[in-house]
This record gives C-alpha cells, structure tokens and sequence, in this order.
C-alpha cells in the first residue's frame, strides 16, 4: 500500500496533479475512498453473480444437479476474481484487507456483506435441510475466498472438483 500516493492517483488516472489532493486531504481519506469504492464495486458483482446461482427451492432434477450447477457458478465466480479486472481487484482487495489491520477503521468497510450471492447460497443449503445454512454459506464463502487468495499467490487455476468438494462438504 506504500505506493497509494495522490501523486500515483494523479499519474494513473491521468489527471492534473492535485486532483485526487481536492477530494481526499490525506492519505487515509485517499485510502479509504479507495476501500470504499472496492467494496462498492464487489457488491455489485457479488449481487451479480447471486442472480445467476440456482433459484431458491428448484430441485426438479434432485440435489447433485444443484450442487453441481451451484458448484459451476462458483467456478465462474472465481474465474473472474483471478483473471483481468477481477485479479486486479482481488489484489487490492487482499492489499486493503492486511492494511486495516493498522488502520482498524478499515475493518468495518470491508466486513461481509450480505449480497445476492450470499443469500442464494444460504437459501440453498437451508433447502437441503442443513440445521446451521447461515454458518455453513460464511465457511464455504470463506473457503472459496482462501482458494482465490492461494492462486493468485500461487498461480494456477480451481479445478472443478475442488469446487465441487467445498459444495458437497457444506451439504454434509
């Protein structure tokens, strides 16, 4: 987080230097915006991809096809979180994450959330009859985030199966 700069805000949104200086006097009001906006922007893809999971209670061809469309959807989801914008993103995101352990304030910005896809996947392991869908949706989200961080340290792709594992461990 060293080179949050207004100076490097300036640079790299290509504006007059000073720009960023007229909205946000400090560093930690610069670095704020910027979780701000990061959190903004998850939310939205985050609702997104919600919208597309499985609907509530559709079981017409049995659990295993739900789990496995439900596991499809979080393969997509990853996949956008590691390539492009989205590892750009996640990066940031994991930056902002090890900062607001010195600037606390931060913390309270970038706690969960609830969101379109949280909510689709507590529906659907509360309609597989799981007692605790609320704890289960925050391990295996917190499971597919642990994934995201290993690979974009790691390089690499989430095969499909270690996916599908994570959602038929969170129906046991």
């Amino acid at each position: 987080m060293r080179g949050l700069t207004h100076r490097a805000v300036d640079k790299a949104a290509d504006m007059p230097a000073g720009t960023p200086s007229a909205y946000y006097r400090t560093r930690q009001a610069l670095l704020t915006a910027l979780v701000r906006r990061l959190v903004e922007r998850d939310q939205a893809e985050l609702h997104g991809a919600g919208e597309r999971l499985p609907p509530r209670r559709r079981h017409a061809h049995g659990p295993l096809r739900d789990a496995d469309q439900l596991a499809v959807q979080i393969g997509e989801f990853i996949e956008q979180r590691l390539t492009g914008e989205g590892r750009r993103r996640s990066l940031a995101r994991y930056a902002c994450a090890v900062e607001s352990v010195r600037h606390p304030e931060l913390r309270d910005i970038l706690v969960p959330r609830e969101n379109a896809a949280r909510d689709a996947v507590r529906d659907f392991l509360a309609a597989h009859g799981l007692a605790d869908a609320e704890g289960r949706t925050l391990t295996l989200l917190a499971c597919v985030d642990g994934l995201v961080f290993d690979r974009l340290l790691g390089g690499g792709r989430v095969c499909e199966p270690e996916i599908r594992g994570l959602v038929v461990t969170a129906l046991r």
